[in-house]
């Protein structure tokens, strides 16, 4: 009998989850407010209905008797996946964990309740009272909002004289309007990222990568991620047990999960987030060139309720990332160069711009203008190429 599935969104990051059920022959039902979207051009149905509005979308599953709902590479829409979810008898996790997940501040309060390590944080409404707690923490502090999503609004600040504009900037992408604040994690090493998967309450697959910043644009917007990550048996055992303990606490039982952790200069392990649902930047597309693991695959069988404890940890083979195109300025494009030495390495390339677009400086997901995924022969070639990307492959902005 065909399933009835309900995507909450179809932006780009999203169409191969919606691919995989019509390829399977479910029914596919997206949403979102956003009715340009190219996703839906893949669906049996669209509905202009916001996946942030639990209760709008609860109205719609109930009246479309939906079989599954899932939330792919957003973690605004992860709540309503699991509110709809829970009220339906879906296949879900507790409401409650998945907004501590997706809340930054709810996040940071339960992660220090529960002896882990966290930066010295706190969230305000309004900067006047920010400032007094601005003042107690060392400086740099990091500001952002309480629940963007794809590194949205974030700011690194030194001094008093800049917090009000860092504020005011992380405002207007937080839909509750608060802001944390919170001091700045000196890492060691790369910071952590890649996508995992709960069966039964238990880690049964992960993939870690090494995340990936340009210093001339935003550093705290990842550009890509390269796989396997550099980490080593001790950090690797820790990051596991510290994982799974997160998720005994909350009670999260099925689906996938997005990482983004580091380790201080002692070498203790702490999170900066663990998002209730797969990753964007192509992180679950690169994670099946690498591992052989459909994470798409086990994301839409288990939101339908299908059995998938057959997946288990699988290693890295070869060295693969994804890379996201961005303009470091302003202004209209006059081309995209690629260095001869970059050009074999592109497995996979979607350009979303055309030459004479105009574009903006990249400072959070969406300004995104293109998605790569690369190969590379050896592990030194693929960190020596990620990180410093500028040397081979650029947008160049007409001046």
């Amino acid at each position: 009998m065909q399933k009835r599935i309900l995507f909450l969104g179809a932006s780009q990051f999203q169409i191969a989850p919606i691919l995989y059920a019509k390829a399977e022959g479910h029914y596919v039902i997206t949403c979102d407010y956003l009715p340009n979207n190219p996703g839906h051009k893949f669906a049996d149905e669209y509905h202009n209905v916001s996946t942030t509005d639990k209760e709008a979308v609860l109205k719609l599953a109930k009246r479309l008797k939906i079989d599954g709902i899932v939330a792919y590479a957003s973690d605004p829409a992860a709540p309503t996946q699991a509110y709809v979810g829970n009220k339906l008898g879906l296949p879900s996790n507790p409401y409650e964990s998945v907004m501590i997940l997706t809340r930054k501040d709810y996040f940071r309060n339960f992660l220090e309740k529960h002896n882990f390590l966290v930066p010295k944080s706190k969230s305000f409404y309004n900067l006047e009272e920010a400032y007094s707690w601005f003042l107690e923490l060392e400086k740099p502090v990091i500001v952002k909002p309480v629940d963007s999503s794809g590194s949205k609004g974030v700011t690194r600040v030194d001094v008093k004289g800049k917090l009000e504009r860092a504020f005011k900037y992380a405002l207007k992408f937080s839909r509750e309007k608060k802001v944390v604040i919170e001091e700045f994690f000196h890492r060691d090493g790369y910071q952590v990222a890649g996508d995992g998967f709960i069966v039964d309450g238990k880690l049964v697959f992960r993939s870690w990568a090494n995340e990936h910043f340009d210093k001339c644009s935003n550093q705290f917007v990842p550009v890509g991620e390269s796989f396997p990550s550099v980490m080593k048996g001790e950090a690797i055992l820790n990051a596991h047990y510290e994982t799974q303990r997160l998720l005994d606490l909350l009670e999260m039982k099925s689906g996938a999960l997005n990482f983004d952790f580091h380790f201080n200069k002692e070498g203790k392990f702490s999170f900066l987030e663990l998002g209730p649902r797969n990753g964007g930047n192509l992180i679950p597309e690169v994670i099946k060139y690498a591992t052989g693991v459909d994470m798409v695959k086990y994301t839409v069988d288990s939101a339908l309720g299908m059995d998938c404890s057959s997946l288990s940890m699988v290693e890295t083979k070869g060295y693969y990332s994804s890379y996201i195109l961005h303009a470091l300025e302003d202004g209209e494009v006059e081309n995209i160069w690629y260095s001869d030495e970059i050009k074999k390495n592109i497995i996979e390339e979607n350009i979303f711009i055309n030459i004479g677009d105009i574009v903006q400086k990249f400072n959070g997901s969406h300004t995104t203008l293109g998605t790569m995924i690369m190969k590379f022969d050896t592990r030194n070639e693929m960190l020596e190429k990620m990180d410093k990307m500028g040397k081979y492959l650029k947008v160049i902005i007409k001046e």
